[in-house]
């Protein structure tokens, strides 16, 4: 069924030169998908509507996929919550109006795990992302995202607008944005333990308590997962995409240094902020609905990320030496 839907279909895909946007590129390209349309910031600025009515008018597109999002860690959320929410809000409000507007067969939305309550029950199920505030230091993000489940709702109830909404948990992987102004924790740990190996530090500093809980989808699980809800999945009602377990920030710690090889100590900055205290999805109604579920386990991934990120480290490493291989 993949090949046979994608092969006769024009997709366009916002943000399809990012992290996920990459691999979700590659599998449709493997599904034997011929023209796919991925636009660059630069061009379009999705925040503008007059950028979003020329997209769609230049891409002519049979689905859209919308991944684009003004994303970060819990430093770059605090930092910049006006302009997330802002963004965010807008730029997924209007591409959907005017996918409306043009008579779109299917809209694929991103949403994201921040849109759920603080103190959701754990497993996080998809009926219970009414029942209280986001975490909020990334409440605005979370709230501007889930804006999309409400108008996929409404615009399938009055106008028979065929949209989908997922939320998938905090994804992880080869690619990822390892900078440490904006990065999520599992690249952000992989590259202060790298980097502190290379440049012989002595210690580094890790957000939070430790006691916090999140649950890692591997990026190209989330593709896949993506995909196959373009295919078969025709409802607004929320599905959430993970890998159904969860680890103590304390415990991913531990476990990045041993895989990275990194000897040295680690400070926990207990002034910093820990997020919302638990995350973990009940996966269920992915595999029920469209047959999904995550095949990579998170010590193959976090193999992979870390392998991928070391291969990058070197290359650079070998262009500009640190101070204590310089000559």
């Amino acid at each position: 069924m993949s090949m046979n839907f994608w092969n006769n279909k024009r997709v366009l895909i916002t943000g399809g030169a990012g992290f996920l946007g990459s691999f979700i590129v590659e599998k449709l390209k493997e599904r034997d998908c011929k023209e796919i349309f991925v636009p660059r910031s630069r061009e379009y600025d999705l925040v503008e509507m007059e950028a979003v009515k020329r997209l769609y008018a230049d891409s002519r597109p049979d689905i859209v996929i919308h991944l684009a999002a003004q994303v970060g860690g819990i430093g770059a959320n605090q930092k910049n919550a006006g302009k997330f929410f802002y963004d965010n809000l807008m730029m997924g409000t209007q591409m959907m109006e005017i996918g409306r507007q043009i008579g779109l067969p299917k809209f694929v939305a991103a949403g994201t795990i921040c849109a759920y309550p603080k103190f959701a029950p754990v497993p996080f199920r998809e009926e219970e992302l009414w029942i209280g505030y986001p975490e909020e230091t990334n409440a605005p993000y979370g709230l501007a995202k889930k804006m999309q489940l409400v108008q996929s709702q409404a615009y399938r109830q009055q106008y028979g607008f065929n949209s989908i909404v997922l939320f998938p948990v905090n994804l992880y992987g080869p690619r990822d944005n390892f900078n440490l102004d904006s990065s999520h924790v599992i690249p952000a740990l992989i590259k202060k333990c790298i980097d502190a190996i290379e440049n012989r530090d002595k210690a580094i500093t890790v957000w939070g308590t430790g006691k916090a809980t999140r649950e890692f989808l591997y990026v190209k699980d989330a593709a896949e997962g993506l995909l196959l809800a373009a295919e078969k999945y025709d409802k607004s009602d929320p599905v959430n995409l993970g890998a159904g377990f969860e680890i103590s920030i304390g415990d991913l710690v531990g476990l990045i240094v041993e895989r990275t090889g990194f000897t040295g100590k680690i400070v926990w900055d207990t002034r910093k902020p820990d997020g919302q205290p638990r995350r973990m999805l009940d996966v269920s109604k992915a595999e029920k609905e469209f047959g999904f579920k995550a095949k990579t386990s998170f010590e193959e991934g976090l193999m992979e990320t870390i392998k991928w990120y070391r291969e990058r480290s070197a290359r650079q490493l070998w262009q500009d030496p640190p101070h204590f291989l310089a000559k």
